[in-house]
């Protein structure tokens, strides 16, 4: 009997007019994932390059809100055109089922909607498309990494022995899958005391550049936990919207800055990534 092809050797058709793919993930929820996706689609778009963002957590779309986008998209033709904002274009499930109606989806409707995610929405022509992917290592994921040409992926934890727990599983998952891992992100790393430089370690200390050394991933840094971060999110203002220079807003220009490098360092060792013209 035939062995059936792996995730990592099915055909994986380009994204119409996309350049790179970053799927963001984490092995589990309440890390921020979704607030570093926004913030580093929004600083890479400040960087002057073109930025799409897709919301690929259907369960738990929160883009919209922190995008500040609440229409609903329409169609050209065949095509889904993303709405826009802050210079990134957006797609989400949120645009599709807004309010607090929850989505009850088995795997191959998941599969349908992310396929017409990615290869139905009218992306134009973009330099990086960033997948805010859901918590885990579930059919979002696994039905992405089949069938997209990732990039790469960025794994986003907190200091927290639970978190990096998780952490590593995806890691893992994506180095099995061939995906190759941009780095890991450690979100909320410390609290700074207002008016004063004090640290306070919240979730703990080191734990997320210990565990990129022990599973021979870059370390991409830390991101503090900022009560401004949350509130941007909550009001759809992240405040990458404030530019580089903002103190605030500064670390996730970084990231950004790291993100890209090493895209140029995966893309110089696969070859040049093709893609499909519009």
């Amino acid at each position: 009997m035939t062995k059936p092809p792996s995730p990592a050797d099915l055909p994986k058709l380009p994204i119409q007019g996309v350049q790179n793919l970053i799927a963001v993930g984490s092995g589990k929820g309440g890390v921020g994932k979704t607030t570093v996706s926004v913030n580093l689609a929004i600083a890479l778009a400040g960087l002057g390059y073109q930025v799409g963002l897709l919301d690929t957590d259907v369960y738990g779309p929160n883009v919209p809100r922190m995008m500040n986008i609440s229409d609903a998209p329409h169609s050209i033709g065949d095509r889904i055109q993303p709405l826009q904002n802050f210079g990134v274009v957006v797609m989400s499930m949120g645009f599709l089922n807004p309010g607090d109606k929850p989505l009850v989806w088995r795997g191959p409707m998941l599969h349908n909607v992310i396929q017409q995610f990615l290869r139905q929405v009218d992306w134009g022509t973009l330099d990086y498309l960033v997948i805010d992917l859901p918590p885990g290592t579930g059919d979002v994921a696994l039905s992405l990494i089949q069938t997209a040409p990732l990039t790469g992926a960025v794994v986003v934890t907190t200091p927290s022995d639970v978190s990096l727990e998780d952490a590593r599983k995806a890691i893992n998952m994506f180095e099995q899958v061939r995906v190759p891992v941009l780095g890991l992100v450690e979100n909320m790393s410390y609290l700074l005391v207002p008016g004063t430089n004090e640290k306070i370690d919240v979730f703990g200390s080191g734990g997320g550049q210990k565990t990129a050394e022990q599973m021979k991933v870059p370390f991409l840094g830390e991101l503090a936990l900022v009560p401004e971060v949350r509130v941007g999110g909550d009001t759809g203002r992240p405040v990458t919207v404030h530019g580089e220079k903002d103190e605030r807003a500064t670390p996730f220009y970084a990231l950004a800055r790291r993100i890209t490098k090493r895209i140029d360092e995966v893309s110089a060792v696969k070859g040049p990534t093709m893609t499909i013209a519009d």
